[in-house]
């Protein structure tokens, strides 16, 4: 997958600029400025939380059922992570 595309579209020539001025930055700062972006998502309200994960609900949903994604019981996928984490 093109690290360039997002999930609504391709990126945009300004976003692309600053992605790569961005990979031009020491590790260090890097970490910082993706610190920074990422405490920069959680200023969404409720209502735009609840929205976004409906969302994002409706589209696996679909994405299920046109049989893009597999599924498998709720208790295998608990059962199979707690045996990984012990």
């Amino acid at each position: 997958m093109d690290p360039c595309k997002a999930k609504e579209g391709v990126m945009s020539p300004g976003l692309k600029e600053c992605e790569t001025t961005a990979l031009k930055l020491p590790v260090t700062d890097r970490a910082i400025l993706v610190e920074h972006l990422i405490a920069s998502l959680d200023v969404l309200d409720d209502a735009e939380n609840e929205r976004l994960w409906v969302k994002e609900a409706e589209a696996r949903y679909e994405a299920y059922k046109q049989g893009r994604v597999s599924a498998r019981p709720a208790a295998d996928a608990i059962r199979d992570v707690r045996a990984h984490i012990r």
